[in-house]
């Protein structure tokens, strides 16, 4: 059986004690659980972020499940819960604080202790709306746009593009347009957005 002790010694080893410091003390946001947010939130526990903020409405469909972080045994669960699940045999000792809800305007506020967001949605308005109303909370966020298709994967980059705010993606692509979500094409951009996130918390610019 593995102790709480036992599993930070072995994570510090690989990260270094002062990097795992802060990751632990941090808090991060994940809004939206599918594809790109399923992936980051298993980037960002097993990097040592002390607590995720986890968000998203929907339930795990096999529809979906080629690109997005589940077992075959989480279709039809709630999304959140199937996140914390998961978590918890990566690191029970990560605190997920998790809501079933669809994020507004209203509710945003779920984010307000958080260090840095990761926002994952599909639907570009809730894209603008999550990010404008993040921006107006003075927080710092990390988007994600444009991973279709199977474009080569050095396409995606992470970009500044206003203040506190970071792309990741090739900015261009798009599932109607493309035809396709391809699962490495989308892990690759969840992969930049979680290590932005974690840039972030090092003090790092992402």
């Amino acid at each position: 059986m593995v102790s709480e002790e036992g599993y930070y010694q072995a994570l510090s080893e690989r990260i270094g004690e002062e990097n795992l410091r802060r990751l632990k003390d941090s808090t991060v946001g994940v809004a939206g659980l599918g594809g790109l947010g399923s992936n980051i939130a298993m980037l960002l526990v097993r990097s040592g972020v002390g607590k995720l903020v986890i968000a998203d409405c929907d339930i795990v469909e096999l529809s979906n499940i080629h690109r997005q972080n589940y077992a075959l045994e989480y279709v039809g669960r709630k999304k959140t819960d199937a996140v914390a699940d998961q978590i918890s045999k990566i690191n029970p000792w990560c605190r997920v604080e998790a809501h079933d809800i669809r994020i507004t305007k209203d509710n945003v506020s779920i984010f307000s202790d958080c260090d840095v967001v990761c926002e994952a949605f599909d639907d570009a308005e809730q894209k603008v709306m999550l990010i404008e109303s993040l921006s107006a909370m003075g927080k710092r966020i990390v988007s994600g746009n444009g991973m279709a298709g199977n474009g080569p994967a050095n396409d995606i980059i992470t970009k500044k593009v206003g203040n506190d705010i970071y792309l990741c993606g090739d900015g261009h692509s798009d599932v109607r347009s493309e035809g396709s979500l391809m699962p490495s094409r989308v892990a690759v951009c969840a992969a930049h957005q979680a290590n932005a996130a974690v840039r972030t918390v090092l003090g790092l610019e992402p």
